[in-house]
């Protein structure tokens, strides 16, 4: 790797490896300080809700500065600020209020740095997976290892043990200060014009459905195995595996694409998702089904988001690329995570993990069908 590129390598794996201590174990974590699945839902829920505004606010700051590399060393300071007040947080609507500004900057920060990213990488864009690959690693890590850290100091000290994280965030940003951005980073205002395209709307709700099925994954996969009666270094071991499997088959996802077609793969992909949830739900006890739904996730996941990729290019070719990225993660990143936190909670609070597994599974239902009545020939308009 050329030297002048390992910074963004480095920041990359500290910004993903405090996401993998925040998403799998903040459950748990305000699970041990008291609160029911509601409060946990509204958590995530209000995670996924901030990337939906957070990108273009902070875009409309950075574009208009002639220093946006101060702009991002500053989010990445107010986003360990911010998740600094949660170490003295304890009732419900303060957990809330803190994680509604934490989520605005930490969801802030990354689209601006992978705008800096490929400004950097230039001609050379190819070279973009070997650096994002450690982000990978990085969640990889703290995912697999905080489980067996929150059983030795107590799920109620998740705060502590996480703000160092975010230092190292700080720290790994602070040699990005004098970088470059494109000079327009697109929004979701910017492609509305491409709402309209045929096949689009439909491809959009596929995948705002796809991220609604994993809310319970995200909210109370942990919570859901804890009890079934696994110990937190099973969870995170089962968590590090579905990462190692999505790192690998990234790598694998263009040729099966090439071979089946990015369509017929994802007719595949949403239909194992079907059984993985259903599986889940129903088996939570035994440590090898849980290990072979996890291998599932390089199907749910991995392939099919790069088969979400490969029909993008298809929908939004050339200088409509970027407007089409800011839709799509819009609504499937933003109004599909809300709505999955939003019916995992509802179904958690009913009757527990066996349902709200079953409800995502039912979510996911929904999409192949949805999909699968697309009509057999869907004309995409000429760059």
């Amino acid at each position: 790797m050329d030297a002048s590129l390992r910074r963004f390598s480095i920041f990359y794996f500290c910004y993903y490896a405090a996401l993998g201590a925040y998403t799998p174990y903040v459950g748990r974590w305000v699970d041990a300080l008291g609160h029911g699945g509601y409060v946990v839902g509204g958590m995530l829920g209000l995670w996924y809700g901030t990337r939906i505004i957070a990108p273009p606010a902070w875009a409309a700051l950075t574009n208009r500065s002639e220093r946006p590399g101060h702009w991002f060393v500053a989010g990445c300071a107010l986003t360990l600020l911010c998740f600094s007040a949660f170490v003295f947080t304890g009732s419900a609507w303060a957990l809330l209020a803190v994680m509604a500004v934490f989520g605005l900057f930490y969801n802030a920060v990354m689209p601006q740095f992978e705008a800096m990213t490929l400004t950097a990488l230039g001609p050379r864009a190819d070279h973009y997976g070997r650096l994002r690959v450690w982000g990978s690693i990085g969640f990889l890590i703290v995912a697999g290892t905080y489980g067996a850290l929150l059983d030795r100091v107590g799920a109620e000290h998740f705060a502590w043990v996480t703000l160092p994280l975010f230092v190292l965030m700080v720290a790994a940003a602070w040699p990005h200060r004098h970088d470059r951005q494109v000079e327009h980073a697109p929004t979701a205002a910017d492609a509305g014009h491409l709402w309209k395209r045929p096949g689009v709307r439909r491809f959009l709700l596929v995948a705002l459905l796809m991220q609604a099925s994993f809310g319970p994954f995200y909210v109370f996969y942990t919570l859901h195995l804890q009890a079934a009666g696994h110990s937190g270094a099973t969870v995170g071991g089962l968590w590090a595996l579905g990462v190692l499997i999505e790192i690998a088959m990234f790598w694998k996802a263009p040729k099966l694409i090439a071979r089946f077609g990015a369509s017929r793969l994802l007719m595949v992909c949403l239909a194992v998702t079907v059984l993985r949830w259903i599986v889940t739900a129903l088996y939570a006890e035994s440590l090898p089904i849980m290990a072979l739904a996890q291998a599932t996730h390089a199907l749910s996941f991995a392939t099919f988001y790069a088969c979400c990729m490969r029909l993008m290019a298809d929908f939004f070719p050339g200088r409509r690329a970027g407007a089409g990225q800011s839709l799509f993660f819009g609504f499937s990143q933003g109004v599909g995570g809300v709505l999955g936190a939003g019916l995992a909670a509802v179904a958690w609070e009913r009757s527990g993990g066996e349902l709200a597994f079953l409800v995502g599974a039912g979510v996911a239902a929904v999409a192949w069908v949805v999909y699968a009545l697309r009509r057999q020939s869907v004309s995409v308009e000429a760059p």
